[in-house]
């Protein structure tokens, strides 16, 4: 709580006004966290309606490589499997991964396609993307974040160009 202090420019006492606990700080450190990355994603998809359906793929990818590729210490923070061993912090790190399908299944749009099979599809884009910045991260191969989101969301454009509700 010291260093955290510290980096906030508060003293200690000033953090346990706001959080009781690391724990708490650090519950509400995964929501924000996630927030921020959710946010990102949803608006640059927004953001590129107009262009069609295969823009907004790149541009969700973009959105959120970039936000990794500035955030990694935020990504590792919410992805991380060490995380989820604690049930408190786990739960927090599926609520993410609901949050971020649900944001995702909003932009899945087939003819016929129920919600719930685009839910389900959803996370399988939230897997890809998380898989992906994984590797990415342990410099498996030099891209940058743009180059990434390209080459990530013509994979996933070509599974969702396919979806047919049977």
């Amino acid at each position: 709580m010291n260093d955290i202090a510290d980096a906030a420019g508060v003293t200690k006492p000033v953090l346990y006004q706001h959080f009781a606990s690391k724990r708490e700080l650090f519950l509400e450190l995964l929501a924000d966290v996630a927030g921020r990355l959710r946010l990102a994603v949803r608006d640059a998809v927004a953001s590129s309606a107009t262009v069609g359906p295969r823009a907004q793929v790149e541009a969700g990818f973009a959105a959120w490589f970039n936000w990794v590729d500035t955030n990694r210490d935020g990504f590792t923070v919410l992805f991380d499997s060490e995380v989820r061993r604690d049930p408190e912090f786990a739960e927090q790190a599926a609520k993410v991964q609901r949050q971020m399908a649900d944001t995702v299944a909003e932009f899945i749009v087939a003819e016929g396609l129920d919600p719930d099979r685009r839910r389900l599809l959803a996370y399988g884009i939230v897997g890809l993307g998380e898989s992906t910045c994984r590797r990415w991260l342990e410099k498996e191969i030099d891209l940058d974040a743009d180059e990434l989101a390209v080459q990530v969301a013509a994979l996933a454009w070509s599974g969702l160009r396919g979806l047919s509700p049977n």
